[in-house]
């Protein structure tokens, strides 16, 4: 039986190695043939990303030989995705009178990001990214935690900004181990939900992560990083954050039908009397602030995740295995003295982004004032506040001091191509006077296209 799977791993490789070293038109399909070796199991993930890897490097070998071009020339990697987005808002009111007055807000939008990326010799990896942002906002300054531009003001035209530019290098990359240096501008390199970084902050600075596998089922990682939020001239007093992170991630069946991710991290930002509401983009709401706009509670949360996935064999209406995940979170600020936790807890069914596949999701979450800092949070969980609170300004505002529920199904006709919608309810905690209503329903239809 062993030589019997032996030989049939080995024509598989035979065949996806030869699609592999077809042109780069080609790469969506050869992808597809891996994904579906292994969820055959015929292939296990990591012999079919080294299997990928090999054929990559030949093709890119022939070709510079033929052409004579540098190695990184036929190594680019280009690509993006577009996002068409209707919003719309119903709320407790939409004023800031004592009385509230019912109502709603509708607005359209997108998203446009491009990026290229180099693969240099000796395991160097150079990237950048372009994002569309909107600058209407908070004295012309671009929100750091999203690329939406909202349609409107005659047709006037619309800004591209930088979101991403990096330098990554991997000293060491074996079957065992693996170490990635990262300087820059660049992906988030924490592994954490929405209760402590929005999905689309890039932050600035360094990163390190190392990986252990202990084999194909198990492996372990450390996360490093060290990040600016603020450089200030007139002293030495620059803000920045740091944080570090564990994660150990387990396949527990040979059909990887079971499955489950832990992880524990702590951040901390430093001199943090630099990041009053008028040094940088003041976006969101919901820490205890001074009248001058400090933070009147230190940042250092302690945070930890854990998540197990059941997948079976078939569903109806959906290619492939199908996924079951429960999830949760948990914040805990021990540096605040009031309103210091933050939580989650989600389940999810299946998962979209490849060609008819599709998900549903409910989420529950709850932010307090204090737990982590307002700036980084999702952008698209916010309540309503009458009065601005302090440092702050009124009206509708994401960040923290927040608690509500979201549900989320999207489906994939293509795998370029994912509709989704997406309904949030969500309350401020301490509201702004006390009992002056601060519910917000936020519905966002999106239509997502990649290349």
């Amino acid at each position: 039986m062993k030589d019997s799977k032996t030989h049939i791993t080995a024509m598989a490789a035979s065949l996806v190695t030869m699609a592999l070293g077809a042109p780069q038109s080609q790469a969506q399909s050869q992808d597809a043939l891996l994904d579906k070796l292994v969820s055959k199991g015929v292939l296990t993930q990591t012999e079919a990303e080294q299997l990928k890897d090999e054929a990559d490097s030949g093709y890119r070998k022939a070709f510079q030989a033929k052409t004579g071009m540098p190695d990184w020339v036929t190594s680019l990697k280009m690509g993006g995705d577009f996002r068409a987005r209707y919003e719309n808002f119903t709320a407790d009111k939409f004023t800031t009178d004592a009385t509230p007055v019912p109502g709603n807000r509708q607005r359209y939008r997108y998203r446009l990001r491009y990026g290229v990326v180099a693969t240099l010799n000796d395991n160097i990896e150079i990237g950048f990214r372009l994002a569309s942002g909107d600058a209407t906002a908070a004295g012309g300054l671009i929100d750091p935690i999203s690329t939406n531009q909202t349609l409107g003001d005659n047709g006037a035209k619309k800004g591209i900004y930088i979101d991403l530019a990096y330098a990554k290098w991997t000293p060491i990359n074996s079957s065992r181990w693996q170490m990635v240096l990262t300087g820059g501008k660049m992906e988030n390199p924490f592994v954490v939900s929405d209760i402590v970084f929005d999905g689309d902050y890039t932050p600035e600075g360094a990163a390190i992560a190392t990986k252990y596998s202990f084999n194909d089922k198990h492996a372990a990682r450390l996360i490093g990083g060290a990040f600016l939020l603020e450089e200030t001239s007139g002293n030495a007093r620059d803000a920045y954050m740091i944080g570090a992170q564990a994660r150990f991630d387990s396949n527990w069946d040979q059909k990887l039908k079971w499955q489950s991710t832990l992880g524990l991290g702590v951040f901390s930002i430093a001199n943090d009397e630099s990041l009053v509401t008028g040094s940088v983009p003041n976006f969101a709401a919901g820490n205890d602030r001074t009248g001058g706009g400090n933070l009147v509670e230190g940042m250092n949360p302690l945070v930890a995740d854990a998540g197990i996935t059941y997948s079976l064999e078939t569903f109806p209406f959906y290619s492939g295995k199908f996924p079951i995940r429960l999830a949760g979170d948990y914040v805990h600020n021990p540096a605040a003295q009031r309103d210091s936790d933050a939580f989650s807890l989600g389940l999810t069914f299946g998962k979209s982004g490849k060609r008819k596949t599709w998900d549903l999701s409910y989420r529950w979450k709850e932010i307090q004032a204090n737990a982590w800092y307002e700036e980084v949070l999702d952008s698209d969980s916010g309540g309503f506040y009458t009065t601005a609170p302090t440092g702050g300004g009124s009206g509708y505002r994401s960040g923290s001091n927040i608690r509500g529920h979201q549900i989320k199904a999207a489906y994939s006709p293509y795998d370029s191509f994912t509709l989704g919608v997406t309904y949030g309810s969500y309350d401020v905690i301490k509201e702004n006077p006390v009992g002056s209503g601060s519910h917000i329903g936020r519905l966002q239809v999106d239509a997502v296209l990649k290349f």
